[in-house]
């Protein structure tokens, strides 16, 4: 990584550090740990003054800790000169990606970078990306990923919400960067590792110090961020490989953003722990990722509904050789029952796992395992390792097994809090437990099932609709391909069951045609009371469905708008 404009001077250097207590203080206020403004006049995340000797209690803390950065130097150790990355034509061992890392933390230290100062990440995939969240973790520095295709004000919102020191960017996106207003900005390209990084650098760094801050995608207000400590993460990964049975055996396809929970810390993150050779790809293209997995014998995949769907109506998913995939996971959103059925009935063997969970709590929170798939397909499965989870009704009681209530969670995977929103942590947090924000139920086996988040589910007329449920019945129309359900304003039932289908190539349906076939399927009052077709559903770029811009899009619509209509 080609270095320039950054100071990489080293040698003996002052921490200038606050007592953790303040510092943690004004973490979770939101406010900066010096006063200071100027990079440039900050001091180097190490640990102590070159020499230095620790007392017995720090001596101890130190040997127990457990930092991100601790356990990716852990994974050098043991898989050593083992492929732990692949991107592009560059190949990355174990050894040497933990110490690019290290040379790039002390390079940032060395440019006045202090430990918790923020760093706002702001790219597409890449090895780049990879070390310099990495980087972060073993410099004490607050890793803030952001979606590239933010917005200007968008990106200026995070980089001021969060108080960041220093904006990384890909080199193609240096124009929104530049806008975003941070106080120092620079491309990913020209971070230049440090040649000899004092062995002192991050020794500082407490495994309850928050390694990132996750921005919420905001649909019901502005993106909120979740502060993850080094130790919830730990938590998540032990969770993650015991679940989702990652093994060093893995070759695996990365194909989603890295900047998305989901893709680094359910899949990437806990799979490096585990031994596991990662072929990076910048995005989910749907015939690159055939190829791949052809190409490179690849046995692991991770999307989310969206991008799987996109595979099985690719014309190569019939003609590559997937006989080598045996792992497919599965999850950021609800899959529909019959694309998973069609999923494994074109890749016999398998082995399915659906991981349910969210941002604040890092993010796995439930699988439905291989084995438990047949006897129980809708289901996301049983809590993990590091989680109990309930489902409650709106006074926080138990509900019984088959009722619908909120999924709340108690985890050490969980976020210390949003960001300087001390309002909405403690609404988050109400009772002790963490609140989902989905709507659920428990089995008397205790498997969980998510009927819709909060927000999706549709009040017609009085009556409460899932639009999971109408989105599965219509899913088993033979010439859907995708489908979105959503509220729309109605003047006599307040909110109308909408759909928005997609059909598949060369496939013709009618809207009387499909809301006949729903009615097999549906009781009277689920029914869609308005068909629109499209030719692609909103999507952002993680594969998340966007049902906020569908809502927007036909909330003018009226009982007499009908037909065809384009995304």
């Amino acid at each position: 990584m080609k270095a320039a404009g950054m100071a990489t001077k080293h040698g003996p250097v002052t921490h200038g550090k606050l007592p953790l207590a303040i510092v943690w203080s004004r973490v979770l206020h939101g406010l900066p740990i010096v006063a200071s403004d100027h990079i440039k006049a900050r001091p180097c995340a190490t640990g102590r003054m070159k020499g230095e000797v620790m007392d017995d209690a720090a001596a101890a803390q130190r040997a127990r800790r457990d930092t991100v950065g601790d356990a990716i130097g852990r994974a050098a150790d043991r898989f050593r000169n083992r492929i732990a990355l692949r991107f592009a034509d560059r190949a990355w061992s174990y050894a040497v990606l933990d110490a690019e890392a290290a040379r790039l933390a002390a390079a940032l230290c060395a440019a006045g970078l202090a430990r918790g100062d923020r760093v706002v990440a702001f790219g597409r995939n890449s090895d780049r990306y990879l070390l310099c969240w990495l980087a972060c973790c073993k410099a004490g520095l607050i890793h803030v990923p952001a979606n590239y295709a933010l917005s200007p004000p968008e990106l200026s919102f995070i980089v001021r919400q969060c108080g960041a020191r220093l904006l990384l960017h890909d080199a193609g996106l240096a124009s929104t960067a530049q806008a975003a207003g941070a106080p120092a900005v620079q491309s990913f390209d020209t971070l230049t590792p440090a040649d000899d990084p004092p062995a002192e650098v991050g020794e500082a760094v407490d495994d309850g110090d928050v390694a990132q801050i996750l921005y919420t995608s905001g649909t019901t207000g502005a993106p909120k961020g979740a502060m993850l400590p080094h130790r919830a993460l730990l938590a998540q990964y032990a969770s993650c490989i015991v679940a989702l049975d990652f093994t060093e055996g893995d070759r695996v396809l990365a194909a989603l953003p890295l900047y998305h929970t989901a893709q680094m810390h359910a899949l990437a993150m806990p799979q490096l722990m585990a031994g596991a050779e990662i072929f990076l790809i910048e995005s989910p293209v749907p015939a690159l990722c055939l190829e791949m997995i052809e190409r490179h014998r690849l046995t692991s995949f991770f999307a989310p509904p969206t991008v799987w769907i996109s595979l099985l109506r690719h014309p190569n998913f019939a003609t590559r050789d997937l006989r080598m995939l045996q792992k497919a996971y599965y999850g950021a959103a609800i899959m529909p029952v019959p694309v998973l059925r069609e999923l494994r009935e074109r890749l016999p063997g398998i082995r399915a796992y659906n991981a349910y969970g969210q941002s604040e709590i890092a993010p796995v929170a439930t699988v439905l395992r291989p084995e438990e798939h047949d006897a129980r397909p809708t289901s996301v499965g049983r809590p993990v390792l590091h989680v109990q989870t309930r489902v409650v009704d709106p006074e926080g009681r138990d509900v019984p097994p088959g009722k619908r209530g909120e999924i709340v969670h108690r985890s050490p995977q969980l976020m210390l809090g949003y960001w300087d929103n001390p309002a909405e942590t403690a609404r988050a947090f109400e009772g002790g437990w963490f609140h989902s924000g989905d709507v659920g139920t428990f089995d008397a086996e205790g498997y969980l099932y998510v009927v819709d988040r909060i927000k999706d589910i549709i009040n017609t007329g009085g009556v409460q609709v899932a639009s999971r449920e109408v989105e599965e019945a219509l899913f088993t129309h033979p010439a859907v391909s995708e489908v979105a359900v959503i509220a729309v304003p109605d003047p006599k039932w307040i909110e109308a069951v909408a759909a928005v289908v997609v059909l598949r190539d060369g496939a013709a349906a009618t809207e009387t045609e499909l809301v006949e076939h729903a009615r097999a399927r549906l009781a009277p009052f689920k029914l869609p009371k308005q068909v629109f077709f499209a030719e692609s559903l909103p999507k952002n770029t993680a594969g998340k469905l966007l049902k906020r811009e569908l809502r927007l899009r036909y909330a003018g619509t009226g009982a007499a708008v009908m037909g065809l209509e384009s995304a």
